[in-house]
């Protein structure tokens, strides 16, 4: 009876997701999936962590949206979160749930952990970056380059960044009752995935240009025809990005607790 209930929670949350503009249709179906992927391993724990990391960062999506419009010109995410995106941040965790599902190893609760914290990190320093007065700087040349370019940081979305990543450090403490050391390395370690996340996208996530209006953006289609890569290997868009970031902290995580903080 209990798990048809969440299940139902689940559900309704999806919904209003999809009401709320915060996800698409796609993507309401993928938040379903992750939900009830997260539940079936960390039940209601995992639920409230989960929403944590929804809850909030749809709303630094949202906020001062307007001044965001000429930014997700160059994004291939929109305002509202589809499959790909929903599976990119929540993906990971769903994984390290249904591990845990299987066998109840406390590694698998620090990487469903970590998992979260760094999409966290990542989105927050994204949404809230994305408004500081001055342009970032690209890691690879440390030049100011245009906001919302993949590899940039600023001082506001590094600080954004650490919030991020802390507040799910926090909150993870409480729930998994986990010590201050785990909690100080989940924090670390998942601001640490918003680091790989700003390397690999200055390195390796491919850009393109628009033949039209002569803009560089990460959308395969824009003002309406096919643009040319110029930068990047093939597969490695926006959500990869964030997934394989996301996994290789939690990867990372798993190991420095197995081999030298044991629990």
């Amino acid at each position: 009876m209990m798990m048809l209930l969440m299940l139902v929670v689940i559900f309704i949350a999806g919904l209003t997701g999809y009401s709320a503009k915060a996800l698409s249709a796609s993507g309401a179906v993928a938040a379903i999936i992750v939900g009830s992927a997260v539940y079936l391993g960390f039940h209601s724990k995992g639920l409230v962590l989960l929403g944590v990391f929804f809850v909030s960062s749809s709303y630094w999506s949202k906020y001062k949206s307007a001044a965001k419009k000429t930014m997700e010109e160059k994004l291939a995410k929109g305002g509202a979160r589809d499959w790909r995106q929903v599976f990119a941040n929540g993906g990971a965790a769903a994984l390290f749930s249904l591990l845990y599902f299987f066998d109840h190893s406390p590694l698998w609760v620090i990487g469903f952990v970590v998992a979260l914290a760094s999409a966290n990190s990542d989105t927050w320093a994204s949404e809230i970056g994305s408004l500081s007065k001055t342009n970032p700087l690209f890691i690879r040349t440390f030049k100011q380059v245009e906001k919302g370019t993949s590899g940039a940081i600023s001082g506001l979305g590094s600080m954004a960044a650490l919030s991020g990543s802390l507040l799910i450090a926090i909150i993870s403490i409480w729930l998994f009752k986990l010590d201050l050391m785990a909690g100080l390395l989940i924090f670390l370690l998942g601001f640490f995935g918003n680091v790989i996340d700003t390397l690999i996208g200055a390195f390796y996530q491919q850009l393109y240009v628009c033949n039209c209006c002569g803009i560089e953006t990460e959308k395969r289609i824009h003002c309406g025809q096919p643009t040319t890569r110029i930068k990047g290997i093939s597969f490695m868009e926006n959500d990869m990005v964030n997934f394989l970031s996301g996994l290789i902290a939690s990867i990372m995580a798993i190991c420095i607790f197995r081999f030298f903080f044991p629990l």
